[in-house]
């Protein structure tokens, strides 16, 4: 295995052995994530500044807005690329490259032909008054915390893959 220590590897149902391997930007793109949902803790600290800063951007759309769309494009038409490079032999964590990263192109593609249903659905997200702000933001800080875990789990795993 040349060196591999946890490249895994197993059987398909046709016999032959395949291996798994982390590619080298996969624990770089889910700490990426993690530390994009982890900033929505300034929403539960300070509603009003947090909603007022990321309205602003998306009604703007200046340098800031077109650059975080281009990043998030990029690296959600890169997971689901390795996805589905990688089929038959996935690992359990890719499948959030298909479900989130579809999920996420969805929403820039929505935002970006101005989807009026999707406009109002973030309008109400940025809703200080909403009842529902601290379950909404502290759930993406939650997946934030777990994202980020994964990417240093990951980081570690990619390390001791190349020793």
């Amino acid at each position: 295995m040349g060196g591999c220590r946890t490249a895994v590897s197993f059987r398909c149902f046709d016999g032959n052995a395949v291996m798994r391997k982390i590619e080298v930007f996969e624990p770089w793109f889910f700490l990426f994530f993690g530390v994009f949902h982890l900033h929505r803790i300034w929403g539960l600290i300070d509603r009003s500044s947090y909603a007022k800063f990321w309205i602003s951007i998306l009604e703007r759309k200046g340098v800031l807005y077109y650059f975080l769309m281009v990043v998030l494009l990029a690296l959600c038409v890169l997971g689901v690329g390795v996805f589905f490079k990688n089929r038959h032999k996935n690992y359990w964590w890719r499948w959030i490259y298909l479900f989130g990263g579809s999920y996420l192109l969805f929403d820039l593609l929505a935002i970006a032909v101005g989807w009026k249903f999707w406009n109002e659905l973030v309008h109400k997200m940025f809703d200080v008054s909403s009842p529902y702000w601290n379950v909404i933001w502290g759930g993406f800080t939650l997946l934030g915390c777990f994202v980020f875990g994964l990417g240093v789990k990951l980081l570690f795993q990619h390390r001791l893959d190349d020793t």
